[in-house]
């Protein structure tokens, strides 16, 4: 099956070349990065961490896909914060994301993702609450995505504040729904675009599949996948997303609103059967991604480097890894990748999610029972 399945990958690369509307993006091996990288523990011990936020006095809330929300204060976590609201733990289900407010520092609005429901009712949920520094208060859910769905799969659930104090919320088509994620009656499967009250905003766009004007939804983009990294470059505006590809097939997006991305019509990753899930790599009126990777390294969180503590690094994205057991440099040059670099590959365990803290260190959560967050900064 393995020898069918690179076959098969080899051959839709090479129809990507010559299908109509096709521009092939880089799927190159990544080298180990040569920049010496020092790695401190700031927590451990949190039961498969998912989010984190860095607060204005320079500690961060942490989520844990079990359901609970901590503080972490100079190397210390809290006891699990009080408020938050019950959530489906199973699977890929769980408390997911968790963002500030663009005004944190004076309304102290905190925003959460999670799975809500049960495994054979359930959909991905956003609220938001205030926080005192040791309860949520006020939480009020904001939106729910629509239809609900049955299995604990594909949820995606990552937040990301836009310049405007709006934001975006990557939505899953859980898994077994993939031809949701063409329909624009359904939100599985798309990126929406929210007020900071929840409230859905942006273009409704031309009916398709059935859809009347009474029944349509709203949102940024569609045809996802599972997407699960959000980032953007403040200076250019550009906002960057990657999604869990089936076998092979992971992608780094440019995200444009109205855009189709493809799923499940156009992919570069084959069924875990070995099996084709579609013919085509590429379709007219269908966005190719920016890179792709094959095989998958599951990509699970994503930011946007724009800080000058790490030499060379300033304008590229860094990705964190699931299968690949590893975070990636993506370097960027014009709105093109140039190369990857793997980093802490050595550590042999699971990332789930990286950010950028605001003084330039790199913050990391491990995805496991006893999971870490650490924070890595060039060894001198």
């Amino acid at each position: 099956m393995k020898i069918a399945y690179y076959l098969f990958s080899a051959l839709i690369v090479i129809s990507a070349c010559t299908q109509k509307g096709a521009d092939a993006p880089r799927s190159d091996t990544a080298l180990p990065t040569q920049t010496k990288i020092k790695i401190e523990t700031l927590a451990k011990g949190l039961e498969f961490p998912w989010g984190i936020a860095i607060l204005p006095d320079g500690s961060a809330l942490v989520t844990e896909k079990v359901g609970r929300l901590r503080l972490l204060k100079q190397e210390k976590l809290s006891a699990p914060i009080s408020g938050v609201p019950q959530v489906l733990y199973e699977s890929q289900a769980g408390l997911f994301d968790v963002a500030l407010h663009p005004d944190f520092a004076t309304n102290h609005t905190v925003y959460l993702s999670f799975a809500k429901g049960t495994e054979n009712d359930n959909a991905t949920t956003l609220i938001r609450a205030k926080f005192d520094g040791q309860t949520l208060t006020g939480v009020a859910q904001i939106f729910e995505t629509k239809p609900h769905k049955q299995g604990a799969y594909h949820f995606g659930g990552r937040i990301l504040f836009l310049p405007d104090k709006t934001l975006l919320l990557s939505l899953g088509e859980g898994f077994s729904y993939k031809e949701e994620a063409q329909k624009l009656i359904s939100y599985l499967g798309k990126i929406v675009h929210l007020r900071d009250d929840g409230t859905p905003i942006g273009d409704q766009f031309a009916m398709a599949n059935g859809a009347s004007p009474t029944r349509h939804l709203k949102y940024f983009t569609y045809g996802h996948r599972n997407p699960q990294g959000l980032a953007l470059d403040k200076a250019t505006d550009t906002i960057y997303e990657h999604e869990h590809g089936p076998k092979g097939g992971d992608e780094i997006n440019i995200l444009v609103e109205g855009r189709n991305y493809g799923w499940p019509e156009i992919t570069y990753g084959v069924d875990y059967t070995g099996l084709p899930i579609t013919d085509k790599v590429a379709a007219d009126g269908m966005e190719q991604p920016l890179l792709y990777w094959i095989p998958s390294i599951a990509p699970s969180g994503m930011t946007f480097y724009d800080k000058d503590m790490f030499t060379g690094w300033k304008g590229d994205l860094l990705v964190s890894a699931l299968a690949g057991q590893q975070l990636r440099r993506v370097d960027l040059e014009a709105g093109k990748v140039i190369r990857q670099e793997t980093f802490l590959t050595e550590l042999k365990t699971r990332f789930r999610n990286i950010i950028t803290a605001p003084d330039g260190s790199i913050w990391v959560l491990t995805d496991e029972p006893e999971g870490k967050v650490l924070r890595l900064t060039p060894e001198k």
